[in-house]
């Protein structure tokens, strides 16, 4: 027998109605966490529907659409949380649909991979499942592909549901202060060049934090030493950590390199892991909240890249007279994940935005129902910026508050905006600087 998933109760309903509500094929992630044993499955969200499409089928499915959103979804998910897989909704005999699930996971798994910065560890389940129902007879047909795997054929799997599934998972945070400079190629119109070289300098940063201590609650634990011990059975837990990163032998100002300027990410972020309660492990805890602290910044930085690359092709004669170009960026907010448990989900506010459009993000990447009083909103200041900011930097040319308008791809529309909030850095301040 394969692998085991373990379902919400919510889960279930929310495909049932999917089946009522629904004519024709329907698909979507699959959202929770994979341990050695089974996975938990916490949420469903189903594709958003292009404006343009008509109906689709299995075979003229848009697998582009669909990866991209997979992509996106998996920015909104903090510490713990992954998407592990697809459902897909059709009358279409489950051994019909093979090939295009095998497709969808691979093409997901190689999508978001492409974005990790953190080395792969031993323990990393690499089993992506798909889910198929026919909205008819209401059949189920479980399967599951190995990704790392290029020849994995599909394998059986045990699909369940249950209710509380993440009633007592644990919940571990904690604020890590970030700051980065991150040197630019000479040619920074080139888009890949820049993205390549920002990217190298991340990964150096992504090495520490790996490599740092990680305390939880003041004390360093052993890595086989369970959180949950001496807690009574099914209360959920609350866990603070610290990280202590060592830096480099090699100091930054020993580096001597030709760039075309630098960018300088500084500022406090808000990391959160979140651990199923089937005997969670100090190490599993310590891997989670270290991958959510790089993600949260590398992607933010990333998209941050596109906006200001975006931006300098709308004003060329004017780019190169910017000695130091300064933005407010967005704050991390945390939207519960309405089931009984701790379990958020995460979006991002630019300072020019109100708390609408960041729950319209919500509701349509997840198709979930906030509400603006639902938002933890606390965990994150509004960045701004000071004059002590400005008067480091001889006669710059100051840009406050101000996030240029997306620019968006037709074939992506919505998918792709909603990126755009995704992506930049959590970061207080960041300077762009031509040498």
């Amino acid at each position: 027998m394969g692998r085991g998933y373990i379902a919400e109760e919510a889960v279930e309903g929310y495909l049932s109605k999917l089946c009522e509500q629904q004519s024709g094929l329907v698909t979507g992630l699959l959202i929770g966490q994979s341990s050695a044993q089974r996975d938990f499955v916490v949420m469903a969200t189903r594709t958003p529907q292009r404006e343009e499409s008509t109906a689709a089928t299995v075979n003229s499915l848009d697998k582009e659409w669909v990866t991209e959103h997979a992509r996106q979804v998996s920015r909104m998910l903090p510490g713990g949380l992954s998407v592990l897989g697809f459902f897909i909704i059709t009358d279409t005999d489950a051994k019909d649909t093979l090939t295009t699930l095998r497709q969808l996971v691979f093409a997901v798994e190689n999508l978001i991979s492409s974005e990790h910065l953190w080395n792969p560890a031993e323990d990393d389940v690499t089993d992506s499942v798909t889910l198929h129902i026919n909205p008819k007879t209401r059949k189920t047909v479980c399967r599951t592909f190995d990704v790392k795997d290029p020849k994995s054929m599909a394998r059986p799997a045990d699909w369940k549901y249950q209710s509380g599934v993440c009633s007592s998972w644990a919940t571990l945070s904690c604020c890590l202060n970030v700051d980065l400079l991150l040197p630019l190629p000479d040619k920074r119109t080139n888009a890949n060049n820049m993205d390549e070289c920002l990217k190298e300098g991340l990964k150096a940063w992504a090495h520490q934090i790996e490599s740092g201590v990680c305390l939880i609650d003041g004390k360093k634990l052993p890595e086989d030493s369970e959180l949950t011990v001496g807690q009574r059975r099914n209360t959920r837990q609350t866990l603070t950590a610290q990280l202590l990163i060592t830096l480099d032998n090699q100091r930054s100002t020993d580096v001597v390199q030709q760039c075309g300027g630098s960018v300088s990410v500084r500022g406090a972020i808000h990391s959160r892991a979140y651990l199923h309660s089937n005997k969670p492990k100090a190490k599993q805890a310590e891997k989670l909240l270290k991958r959510d602290v790089i993600s949260t910044v590398t992607t933010r930085v990333q998209m941050l890249l596109e906006e200001i690359l975006s931006s300098e092709q709308e004003s060329k004669d004017s780019a190169r007279d910017k000695q130091t170009e300064q933005c407010c960026l967005p704050r991390r907010i945390f939207c519960p994940v309405k089931l009984s448990g701790p379990v958020c989900v995460c979006e991002y506010q630019f300072s020019d935005e109100g708390l609408s459009e960041v729950t319209e993000r919500l509701e349509e990447m997840l198709d979930i129902s906030v509400a603006e009083e639902d938002l933890d909103t606390k965990q994150e200041m509004t960045a701004e910026i000071t004059d002590s900011d400005v008067m480091s930097v001889p006669e710059p040319t100051v840009k406050t508050g101000e996030v240029p308008e997306p620019q968006r791809n037709n074939y992506i529309g919505v998918a792709m905006a909603t990126a755009v909030a995704l992506l930049a850095t959590v970061a207080s301040m960041l300077y762009l600087t031509d040498v």
